[in-house]
């Protein structure tokens, strides 16, 4: 992982178009390719990004921009989508590299686990004709929740959560990506599952045609919630 902090512009070219005017900021670019702008607020959210696969590259500026103060630009294009994020450096004012190794991936708490060990015995709550093929599916990057096939048999990736926010959608996304490259897997289409989802966190995953599922902890454990009902 390379941390770089510098003064910079950021431009992005895709779908959208967006602009962040020069000011100094934290440049993550991963292992895998992923480049993140983060600013010093906003929490885990970064500004603008370009999620892998992807590849980033450094050019040197024109006159013009070397004129403006420009001292170097990096080029990061998507593989699948040609979108493109521009980054301007004016000035380093830190890089390093690390070497992080091979994470273990996020230890779920015990309701997570939980979620995942119920749903996983009641698969019909993700769509009629659910069968389960296996928990903790392995990827590259880490395990997916659930593996299932619908109706159809067309394979369902399953990402549950005790609340769901844009970084577990994010974190879908990636099995997602990877799951898809496997010709006995693909399609793979993708559930978000977890008590409750931010409305942020719905409309990402709706835009990415990721369908949102919650769930009922109290239900599906058979607790009776205290509602009166005549039956």
């Amino acid at each position: 992982m390379r941390l770089v902090i510098a003064r910079c512009s950021v431009d992005y070219a895709g779908r959208l178009q967006a602009h962040l005017p020069l000011a100094t900021r934290l440049l993550i670019h991963k292992n895998d390719g992923s480049l993140l702008v983060h600013s010093d607020g906003g929490s885990y959210k970064p500004l603008n990004w370009m999620s892998p696969p992807c590849t980033l590259t450094v050019h040197e500026p024109d006159d013009d921009q070397r004129d403006a103060g420009v001292t170097e630009l990096w080029r990061v294009t998507h593989a699948k989508t040609a979108d493109m994020l521009v980054v301007s450096i004016y000035e380093t004012l830190h890089d390093t590299a690390h070497e992080l190794g091979v994470d273990p991936g996020l230890q779920k708490d015990g309701v997570e686990a939980h979620l995942q060990k119920l749903l996983a015995e009641q698969i019909e709550l993700a769509g009629d004709g659910y069968t389960l093929v296996r928990r903790e599916y392995m990827t590259a990057i880490g395990p997916v929740d659930i593996l299932a096939r619908d109706a159809v048999g067309a394979s369902v990736a399953i990402e549950i959560k005790r609340r769901g926010g844009i970084d577990g959608v994010e974190q879908l996304t990636r099995y997602l990506e990877l799951m898809n490259r496997d010709p006995l897997l693909a399609p793979v289409a993708g559930i978000f599952a977890a008590q409750e989802i931010t409305p942020q966190a719905r409309t990402l995953a709706e835009d990415r045609g990721i369908r949102c599922l919650l769930l009922d902890y109290d239900a599906m454990r058979g607790i009776d919630d205290g509602v009166p009902r005549l039956f």
